[in-house]
């Protein structure tokens, strides 16, 4: 059974507020205890409203290195690069952003250029933020091929192909696998509207036999879970 604990809120002004506070914690309190803290982030639009106040913060940005939860197999300079928007907000304030992909490589050989790259960093991360989309994905764990794999292998991180490619950026993928996502000192998930509430619960409640990705990714998970939703 999945331990989640549920926060709602009434604007998106008052879940950034709330998510950037538990965020800046976590780095301040991951500091105090090891002098340094590592954070898997999201990418796409949601989460910018909480980068924004997370900039505000008077935080030690040069103990934290952070990198995407997952990525498209786009060039760093690329608007689709969930990197490049990492980058863009948080080394201007001193942060270490470490890219998953790089360079023009096939799906297999850019997941372990990925894999390779995240061995030399140091585990567990303190948090990795999630998202997810009204077909349960969440990082990049979608069905097709490679979903099994993306559930089952313990590397860090496996180039993988949507099936169907999503509309918005139908290319491939490098994501963090399930193995990953689970080792993490406190896993947050962010999502809003009443359709992605109705999958989230319903991912929860079945767990492990759960049809929607995020309810197999986060089966077994032995942190609890927070979850912050906004209605749309």
């Amino acid at each position: 059974m999945i331990e989640a604990e549920w926060w709602d809120y009434d604007t998106a002004e008052d879940l950034a507020e709330a998510v950037a506070g538990d965020v800046a914690f976590i780095i301040e309190s991951a500091i105090d205890a090891r002098n340094e803290c590592f954070l898997v982030l999201p990418g796409g639009k949601s989460p910018i409203p909480v980068f924004e106040k997370l900039k505000a913060s008077k935080l030690p940005w040069k103990r934290v290195t952070i990198i995407p939860g997952d990525d498209r197999l786009v060039d760093v300079t690329d608007p689709l690069s969930n990197a490049n928007l990492l980058a863009r907000h948080f080394m201007p304030l001193g942060a270490r952003v470490v890219p998953l992909t790089a360079g023009k490589l096939g799906v297999r050989q850019a997941g372990e250029a990925a894999d390779a790259r995240l061995a030399d960093l140091k585990w567990p991360a303190d948090l990795v933020w999630l998202g997810m989309g009204t077909n349960g994905h969440t990082a990049s764990i979608f069905h097709g091929p490679d979903y099994d794999e993306a559930l089952s292998s313990t590397k860090r991180a496996i180039g993988l192909t949507p099936d169907p490619l999503p509309p918005e950026a139908p290319v491939a993928r490098v994501t963090l696998t399930r193995s990953a996502i689970l080792s993490a000192r406190a896993i947050l998930v962010t999502i809003d509207g009443d359709e992605k509430k109705r999958v989230l619960e319903e991912a929860i409640d079945e767990g492990a036999k759960s049809e929607w990705p995020i309810g197999r990714v986060l089966a077994d998970a032995e942190q609890p879970i927070d979850i912050h939703w906004r209605k749309a």
